[in-house]
């Protein structure tokens, strides 16, 4: 049975990704805050081990980790990610801290820890990123300084471990209808065609997991087809 590590899995990309990996009758180690949202059909599957965790939180993280130190994954996925808006200036030391830890630090110490392993199962790394890292973000600088460094570090990584058969997978989402917008000052439109549902992130998984072990697509950026936001308040 294959393995799977997975952040930020109780909601949104990340919970879509647990779901189908559950399907594909992966073992799923999941970690997040709050499983309260979690459906019970996966909080029954014997496959569904849940973790909570605050990757903000160093120690907290490190001690979920060793716990699980002796588990062969062959698959981490860093979907877990928050974001902070407006001008820079203005932005509180706090949530600066707190998008560092969770979009960049806590992927890097968990691929660090499980890299070994990863090597010895020639197993693969998806980085869910965001399209903020391709471009100038206004009103995003310090998100998008994150997610740029996150997909940095797998672009790097994936030249140190290609030799070992491990697959480095980035990908750019752009506005996609989950709960990050919960914290900014603007969400998803109401067409359709303006945003990324996670059922699309979801076959975009499927096709990484599909490939060939001879080649990989390090790079996936998914738009919508048209551009569009909509102001809260």
């Amino acid at each position: 049975m294959k393995i799977a590590l997975i952040t930020g899995a109780t909601s949104g990309i990340g919970y879509e990704i647990t779901q189908r990996l559950l399907e594909k009758k992966y073992k799923v180690y999941a970690l997040g805050r709050d499983f309260s949202k979690v459906s019970e059909k996966i909080m029954r599957n014997e496959n569904f081990i849940e973790l909570k965790c605050d990757l903000s939180k160093l120690n907290e993280l490190e001690k979920v980790l060793h716990s699980i130190k002796k588990v062969s994954f062959s698959l981490i996925v860093n979907s877990a990610g928050l974001g902070y808006f407006g001008l820079h200036e203005e932005l509180d030391i706090s949530k600066i801290k707190n998008m560092l830890a969770v979009n960049l630090q806590a992927p890097l110490i968990i691929i660090q820890f499980f890299l070994r392993v990863l090597k010895a199962n020639r197993g693969t790394i998806i980085n869910i990123s965001s399209i903020t890292a391709k471009k100038e973000s206004p009103l995003g600088a310090a998100y998008s300084a994150t997610k740029a460094g996150l997909s940095h570090f797998g672009k790097s990584l994936f030249e140190e471990v290609r030799k070992y058969g491990v697959k480095v997978v980035n990908i750019h989402p752009d506005m996609t209808k989950t709960n990050f917008y919960r914290f900014t000052f603007f969400e998803c439109a109401e067409d359709e065609n303006s945003y990324i549902d996670v059922w699309n992130i979801g076959e975009i998984l499927n096709f990484i997991l599909e490939q060939d072990q001879s080649i990989v697509m390090t790079d996936i950026t998914i738009r919508p087809q048209k551009h569009m936001i909509k102001k809260k308040g």
